[in-house]
């Protein structure tokens, strides 16, 4: 059934069918949950959204205790918010999921929990929402905005760099991302830079790097903007390290940048080679089940739907104190091995540098050392739960 704001796929059965799974019988009896997922599926940034879709889809299959509803917020926080409203007052969703970008999260959590709906965030992790404004029903089971560039700002350190030129989108998880640098780098800044969301053109930003006196660039540019960036940065010749988070550095968008990314240190709390049994099983299902290797977000949409069957193993949503605690538990295997909540909903976890290098034809990404061990947060103490 099409809509004016996106698709909408009302069954569980229809939306596993349409992403190639199929459903059967789960092993063993569980509470029934319906969940609304808004997700970018159209435009720029469309292949995170995909990604995170797919992942969760995957963590579900043969779980058909769970409905899901799947729209597309064509990365709009207006169309966010409509959709929203209408899984909440005509759907009757119990548990809302999938959104991808900070500022669309800002203007759908706050409403959806006040409404007694519970929501788990796959991706977006803003600062507003792990601090004074977290909630008993929200969960992020990704991380905090800030936590993948603090670990930037902890191996630059490492690696002796004394003067970054950092730069990132102006919008809430763009802010989060240069505050969580600076919060680990000991060194000067060169230069800061705060460019515009879905910004495509990088001459001057890369002419002001070369007018600088830096001795490195950190910048947060997911998506086609970490692409467009890349690109033009291989073209300028300019010799200066650079260092991202795994948003610039991921496996759909290191296909799409090609060699000019070869060396560069990222930051993650996932990577395909973490070694333990439940990463393993979800790379080998992924790429059986969609032709392609997992990104980080599939892996973060993978991770929110097995959460969410734990919890419904054990507790009803209509129990919500009961679901709750049954979520605070998070006793389900990660695919990245230890993994726990702390008191504001935000993952404690590892979090790896990597070194983007080449397998056969493929770029990908492996890991070359543990930047932050078993890191929380820096708005933990302003959460009152």
């Amino acid at each position: 059934m099409l809509k004016n704001c996106g698709f909408r796929v009302a069954l569980a059965i229809a939306i596993v069918a349409a992403a190639g799974l199929t459903l059967a019988s789960p092993a063993a009896a569980a509470g029934k949950a319906k969940v609304g997922m808004i997700t970018t599926l159209s435009g720029g940034g469309s292949g995170l959204g995909i990604d995170v879709r797919d992942g969760f889809l995957l963590a579900i299959k043969g779980h058909d205790n769970i409905e899901v509803v799947v729209e597309d917020d064509q990365r709009k926080p207006e169309v966010a918010v409509q959709l929203a409203d209408e899984m909440i007052q005509s759907d009757k969703v119990d548990i809302l999921t999938g959104i991808i970008w900070s500022n669309l999260a800002m203007a759908v959590v706050p409403s959806a929990v006040n409404q007694g709906k519970f929501y788990l965030s796959p991706n977006a992790g803003p600062s507003a929402l792990a601090g004074k404004g977290c909630h008993p029903n929200y969960f992020n089971v990704a991380w905090q905005n800030d936590n993948l560039h603090e670990a930037a700002g902890a191996y630059a350190n490492a690696a002796g760099l004394k003067k970054s030129f950092i730069l990132a989108p102006n919008y809430p998880a763009g802010q989060d991302a240069l505050t969580g640098y600076k919060r680990f780098f000991e060194g000067d800044l060169a230069g800061e830079v705060y460019t515009k969301l879905g910004q495509k053109d990088y001459a001057a930003e890369i002419a002001q790097i070369r007018a600088s006196d830096a001795d490195s660039v950190f910048f947060f540019l997911p998506g086609g903007m970490g692409i467009a960036f890349l690109k033009q940065w291989a073209q300028s010749d300019i010799d200066l390290p650079v260092v991202g988070p795994a948003f610039s550095f991921d496996q759909g968008i290191l296909q799409a940048v090609g060699e000019a990314a070869l060396g560069v240190k990222n930051t993650s709390q996932w990577s395909k080679d973490i070694d333990n049994e439940a990463n393993k099983t979800f790379v080998a299902d992924f790429q059986a089940e969609y032709g392609r290797l997992p990104s980080l977000y599939a892996s973060q949409g993978y991770d929110t739907g097995k959460l969410l069957i734990s919890a419904l193993d054990v507790a009803e949503v209509s129990d919500p104190e009961a679901f709750r605690a049954a979520l605070e538990a998070a006793d389900f295997a990660s695919t990245r091995g230890d993994f726990a909540f702390d008191k504001n909903h935000h993952p404690i976890q590892d979090i790896y540098v990597r070194e983007v290098i080449q397998e056969g034809d493929v770029l990908t990404n492996k890991i070359v050392s543990v930047g932050l061990e078993k890191h929380s947060n820096a708005y933990v103490d302003d959460c009152s739960m």
